[in-house]
């Protein structure tokens, strides 16, 4: 795969050490700092790769800095218990709106997001965090523009579901909004109920939210990443749905993830942003100290997790 895209990319490019890729249809969901180059170096261990949702984005860059509220960290929900959320929303906007393939789906408590929580935050100054019966649909809905939002939990993404009829053997549209058919496992998932809402928080909803203002999205779940893929349109998943709802930068993945190789690589993640370092290479720092390691060597455990949108240092 390398051969074939990147090899010639690199001819074009010389001596460059950032690749800003903005990938279209299936290379959405190749992670390109897992391959390897012709010396069989991973591509990490040479560049620093941020994803794009398109050229465009790099305008956005340009905007000035919104002011925003105190980071929040949302981590370790109980699914098989309700939510209770210490928070109360006027309406659960959209919340009514699911897709029927998600009646199947449960999930099971993901331990190592709480010990994550518990040392992020005190690198967070200010920060809110909500673990548990509290990790609710209704506190993400209800605390906008957080400088940076962490959300430790299940991701989900759904196939493509039914599609209609095309005209003269042209491909079927898909009959259900993509949008529903990928997203966050919260508080009361298992039984669909998370404080006003049902603990199932898809990408439309998140389009609702309202991130001007958030420095940067933390998805530390499985599968954030994926959506159904279109091509020339990009990922119609989380990944455009935050960048929709404003939020400046992402780190998600795109396959199931170890719990305790995240958690090891967002606490080191957010030691670097600490310090000062930039969005995007405090990450490849965080990837490379895993590749480093005699237990997480392989590319599954550090390489899924991918950034996109600006990769720059955090403003203050």
């Amino acid at each position: 795969l390398d051969a074939k895209i990147l090899a010639p990319v690199r001819q074009l490019a010389g001596q460059v050490n950032h690749l800003l890729i903005a990938p279209d249809g299936q290379l959405n969901l190749v992670a390109f700092a897992g391959l390897t180059d012709e010396q069989g170096q991973y591509l990490i261990e040479r560049y620093l790769i941020t994803y794009l949702t398109s050229g465009r984005d790099l305008l956005r860059l340009q905007a000035p800095t919104t002011p925003a509220n105190p980071p929040l960290i949302v981590a370790d929900p109980v699914f098989d218990q309700p939510g209770q959320s210490p928070i109360q929303l006027a309406s659960a906007a959209r919340g009514n709106e699911r897709s029927v393939d998600l009646a199947r789906l449960t999930f099971g408590r993901l331990p190592a997001t709480a010990t994550e929580a518990q040392q992020i935050s005190p690198l967070l100054p200010g920060s809110r965090v909500f673990t548990q019966a509290q990790a609710t649909e209704t506190v993400v809905k209800a605390n906008p523009n957080p400088r940076i939002l962490h959300l430790a939990t299940h991701g989900f993404f759904l196939k493509a579901g039914a599609t209609a009829p095309g005209k003269e053997g042209q491909p079927g549209l898909p009959v259900e909004n993509p949008l529903l058919r990928s997203g966050l496992a919260l508080a009361g998932f298992n039984l669909r109920q998370s404080g006003a809402d049902d603990g199932v928080l898809t990408a439309l909803e998140v389009t609702g939210l309202d991130l001007r203002g958030t420095q940067l999205v933390v998805l530390s779940a499985c599968e954030t990443g994926l959506g159904d893929v279109q091509s020339g349109e990009g990922v119609y998943g989380l990944r455009r749905a935050f960048a929709l709802a404003g939020a400046q930068a992402q780190v998600m993945s795109l396959w199931k993830v170890d719990d305790e190789a995240t958690k090891n690589l967002m606490v080191n993640y957010y030691q670097r942003l600490s310090r000062g370092e930039s969005r995007g290479e405090a990450l490849r720092q965080a990837q490379l100290s895993l590749l480093k390691t005699g237990n997480y060597q392989h590319p599954k455990y550090w390489s899924g997790f991918i950034p996109s949108g600006d990769w720059r240092a955090l403003g203050r």
